[in-house]
């Protein structure tokens, strides 16, 4: 019997042994997929660091808005230029293209829209990209005659255009802020009750469509209106920064991104990145330095000249000079040089919206670790026009072609309402890098 209990001791170590494979052993789950970072396309790899947030010069308003502060950045990745015009407009597109397959999928429910493998209908239903739209076929075009063109009365010289109006967005995300509020009994909501995440699951629709109107209502006595009829739509300005968009629709863009970024790394079984967003202004400005953590420009010279007497950002020279930097409105969003990381226009041509809610005493309570003021979207998107103004001022950074010097400084900072759309302010994304630093996964 004795022998029997050792044979079978023995006998249960080696399958054990042949089940796990690990001897037993704390080993991790093994097979994990080897994971290397990868940079976006159009975007520079920022390492992480510390530098001194605040102004390098003279408050020449006397503002007293920022003050002199450290605080530490982790990396990230981030846009080498502004959001450009055809970039924008691939947005625009595939918001147009997906309202036009979900109205012909009720149409042509086989074709455009499947079901999914049990023979049910999916709601919302998946589009069925790799199916093309026929633009030309006269059942089409009948079918989206009063559901996507201006209706005849609208139209100018009998041209079928898009009604822009239609073209919006229907996105969503977690509200991880409020998902970790703590309430009056002191644990995180989802510990008192609420287990469905999907209470913190939020949902927005915007119009993705810039307002091509603003170069005309920004500047009052202006000759503007040729700007207006082409910048957005016209190939010799694809190049140029989008303008004409408000912060709710630079964060739709973030977030379509995103999608767009992750739906692809999914079909080739890669496994998601972070987010594409707005920066804060912590990471705007560490980005504007670019290294130079004393320089007022991010350039580094604490002149708008070089020294051959260029100047050195597209902006407002002198009193109503606007063409002896080069420029005139908006420009290329290659020109002039980048700053020490290789990150262009970071001065100049369009300011950028920051994800930053805006207050004057922010860098007071702002922690010095990933600085980042601001408040919940729900709380955000849900204020009324009663709220305090600080629910709906974002912090803009960089200055713009019509702005003064004085704006294009580093750690100069204003605000615009989140619902204005400017002919002077764009936006560029960033994404938090994976990791401390990169060359973390070199073994």
């Amino acid at each position: 019997m004795k022998k029997l209990l050792l044979y079978i001791g023995i006998l249960s170590t080696v399958l054990a042994g042949c089940q796990y494979g690990d001897g037993g052993q704390l080993t991790g789950v093994q097979d994990r997929q080897i994971w290397y970072q990868p940079t976006p396309f159009g975007m520079l790899s920022l390492p992480m660091g510390s530098f001194i947030m605040g102004p390098n010069d003279q408050d020449v308003p006397y503002a007293h808005t920022s003050k002199a502060k450290t605080v530490s950045v982790q990396a990230f990745y981030m846009d080498q230029t502004e959001i450009s015009n055809n970039e924008y407009r691939q947005f625009v597109y595939w918001v147009k293209d997906s309202i036009v397959h979900r109205i012909l999928g009720e149409e042509y429910d086989e074709h455009l829209i499947p079901e999914n493998i049990y023979g049910e209908e999916i709601d919302p239903p998946n589009i069925n990209w790799f199916e093309p739209i026929d633009w030309w076929d006269p059942e089409i075009r009948e079918i989206l005659e009063d559901e996507i063109y201006l209706p005849d009365h609208e139209r100018f010289y009998r041209r079928r255009e898009v009604d822009t109006r239609k073209l919006n967005f229907e996105y969503y995300w977690i509200d991880l802020k409020d998902a970790a509020r703590k309430g009056a009994q002191g644990a995180p909501l989802r510990q008192r009750g609420l287990t469905d995440r999907s209470v913190f699951i939020e949902r927005n629709v915007v119009n993705v469509y810039p307002d091509t109107l603003c170069w005309v209502h920004d500047f009052t006595y202006s000759f503007n209106e040729p700007m207006t009829n082409m910048y957005f739509w016209h190939p010799a300005y694809d190049q140029y920064p989008v303008v004409g968009v408000d912060w709710e629709q630079s964060r739709a863009f973030g977030i379509w991104r995103t999608q767009l970024y992750n739906s692809y790394l999914r079909q080739n079984q890669s496994a998601f990145v972070q987010d594409f967003r707005m920066p804060t202004e912590s990471e705007w400005e560490y980005a504007s330095r670019g290294g130079l953590h004393i320089a007022a420009y991010p350039w580094g010279s604490p002149y708008t000249r070089n020294s051959r007497g260029c100047f050195l950002a597209n902006f407002k020279p002198l009193r109503g000079n606007y063409v002896d930097d080069g420029g005139f409105h908006t420009v290329h969003v290659f020109s002039y040089s980048p700053n020490e990381w290789g990150l262009y226009n970071m001065a100049g041509n369009v300011s950028e919206w920051t994800s930053n809610a805006y207050d004057e005493s922010a860098y007071d309570f702002g922690h010095d670790l990933n600085m980042d003021y601001g408040l919940n979207w729900w709380e955000d998107w849900h204020a009324s026009n009663d709220d305090p103004p600080v629910l709906k001022r974002k912090a803009i950074r960089g200055g713009s072609w019509k702005d003064i010097g004085y704006y294009m400084q580093c750690g100069v900072r204003t605000f615009e309402y989140k619902d204005s759309a400017k002919a002077y302010i764009g936006f560029r994304n960033v994404m938090s890098y994976l990791g401390r630093a990169e060359g973390d996964t070199d073994i």
